[in-house]
This record gives C-alpha cells, structure tokens and sequence, in this order.
C-alpha cells in the first residue's frame, strides 16, 4: 500500500542569517490533518524552519513544496496570497494590531482576501465566540490578557479556513494554565476541520499534544518520532 502523499515537504533546506547557519540540511514532512511538533534548543533553527515552510522568507537552498507546487519559484505576490488564504500563521506575542479592535484584527484576513466588511466582521465573531473571546470584540489587543490575545490571533489564523496553520511557541509567553487553554483550543478546532498544524515549541507539554515530533539539533533533524 502506497503512502499517501505529504501535503507540505521541506527537503534539505539550508538558511543563513549573516555568519550564522540556521539550517543545515533540514528535512521534514506534514500531511493533511496532521499535528507536527518541531522540538529543539534555542538557537538549532525551530523558527527558520517554520519562516521557510511558511514562504515567510526564502531558503538558500533546498527545496519547499506545498500541495504539489514549490513555493521558491513562486513570486512574493502569490506566496502573499497563501499567506492570506490557505496558511495560518500564530507568533509567540501573537502579534495582532494595537490599533485595531479585536473583531476587525481577526476580520482582517477575510477583508484582503476579498470579503465584504460586514460578512467579515460577522465571521469573524463568530471565531471569536468559538475561542471563547466573545464580548470583548471592540477592546484593543492591548485591554486582553495574554490567554485572550492568543486565542484572539488563533481565531485570526482560522478565521479563513487555511489548510496549515504554522504555530511558533504559541504559549511561550503564557502561564501554564492559559497555554493549556490555547493548546486545547487549538488541536480540537484543528481536528474538527482537519488542518493540519505545525506547532514550534520547546516545552515538552506542549509537543505532547501533537501526533508527532522532530527535534532539530543545530539546523539539521536530529530524530524523528512517532507516537503511539
């Protein structure tokens, strides 16, 4: 029986910052419906991997193919596009905008994609509620807690239904009991639509939520591991 065929590859990527080897040689697959943990130091490359297989910045070398097409001979106009689309990108901080409410940060990636500004803002709400962030959609990012504001810009990286979600230490900055209510929230809307994700952490916890891990060991994969 054939295996099926990843929906994202990386293979042997290479990335420099400056003097500094980020990458060397990495390799890593993710099919649909997945939950993919990257484990590692501080320093072995977790984020530049992630940078890479998101289209967010271009690898030195290797090759990065998602669905079939690969993303390096793709211009930035149209990497922009699955950005926007089909990925879904969640930072550490978060990284929703101070100056805009709530609602209209996570209404944001229906507008550029296309969607008018009320059936935006309607979804958008309707995320919000899903994430457990509902009556607070005209406060600034800035008036959440940090477990609101996570869970906020997890409903801004669902809102449009991506295929990937790319998660970098969503609960780094969060205390245990807030990123255990991220995490859940997270994997089971992730199940239930079948994105797949690809979770960046260090902490341990948190990599026991995924199906599986690959640790990196300075910019190259280290092990790989398949639970049970």
């Amino acid at each position: 029986m054939s295996r099926p065929v990843p929906l994202l590859t990386a293979g042997g990527l290479t990335k420099a910052h400056g003097r500094t080897t980020a990458l060397r040689g990495a390799s890593v697959e993710l099919h649909t419906g997945e939950i993919l943990a990257v484990t590692g130091a501080s320093g072995s490359g977790k984020s530049t991997l992630l940078h890479c297989l998101a289209g967010i910045v271009r690898p030195d070398a290797g090759s990065v193919t998602y669905d079939g097409r690969r993303l390096e001979g793709l211009p930035e106009k149209r990497l922009s596009e699955l950005r926007r689309t089909e990925f879904g990108v969640v930072f550490q901080f978060g990284q929703l905008i101070p100056e805009l409410t709530v609602l209209d940060n996570v209404a944001l990636p229906l507008l550029l994609a296309g969607t008018d500004r009320a059936g935006a803002r309607a979804r958008a709400g309707q995320w919000l509620e899903r994430f457990g962030v509902r009556g607070q959609e005209d406060l600034r990012p800035g008036e959440l807690s940090g477990g609101q504001a996570q869970r906020a810009a997890l409903a801004r990286a669902l809102v449009t239904g991506p295929r990937v979600v790319f998660a970098d230490e969503p609960t780094g900055a969060l205390d245990s009991l807030a990123g255990e209510q991220v995490m859940t929230a997270l994997i089971h809307t992730a199940r239930e639509s079948g994105t797949a994700v690809l979770l960046i952490t260090h902490d341990a916890q948190v990599a026991a939520y995924a199906d599986r891990e690959v640790r990196l060991r300075d910019g190259a994969v280290a092990a790989l591991g398949v639970k049970a």
